[in-house]
């Protein structure tokens, strides 16, 4: 007398959830990563060894062909002339009165034309800094 199992066993693996587990993950990632570049603008910072841990939600940006760009806290940078970047700034200084406008400028960008930006801000009273990405490791100074 033979016994038969009721079920048989299958061999067979079904992929389906881990396919939409996959595909989860895979969205995640691609919207996360758009966080990374807060903006479209290509600007070659130059390098400084002394860093902030400032965070300033007023930006303006200078590119390599000296036009001006201006954001306030996560919008997208708009093009200002220099006659409008002072109202915008000092908007900006009204609704954050302790914050600091920092200043993007290409790494080609005439020293003169930094002056000049900073220079409309410190007339005004608006506290701004310029902005740079860190220097490499072996051009730090030893302390």
């Amino acid at each position: 007398m033979a016994l038969k199992r009721q079920y048989d066993m299958s061999s067979l693996f079904s992929m389906a959830s881990m396919t939409d587990v996959i595909f989860l993950l895979l969205i995640f990632f691609m919207v996360t990563s758009t966080f990374v570049f807060p903006t479209a603008l290509e600007i070659n910072l130059p390098q400084s060894s002394e860093q902030t841990a400032l965070k300033p939600s007023t930006r303006v940006y200078i590119d390599k062909e000296q036009i001006i760009y201006a954001s306030f806290a996560e919008e997208e940078p708009q093009a200002v002339t220099d006659e409008q970047l002072l109202g915008f700034l000092q908007l900006a200084q009204s609704q954050q009165p302790d914050g600091v406008i920092a200043l993007y400028a290409d790494a080609e960008v005439p020293y003169g034309r930094l002056v000049e930006v900073l220079d409309l801000g410190a007339r005004n009273g608006l506290k701004m800094v310029l902005a740079t990405k860190p220097a490499p490791s072996s051009a730090r100074p030893r302390q």
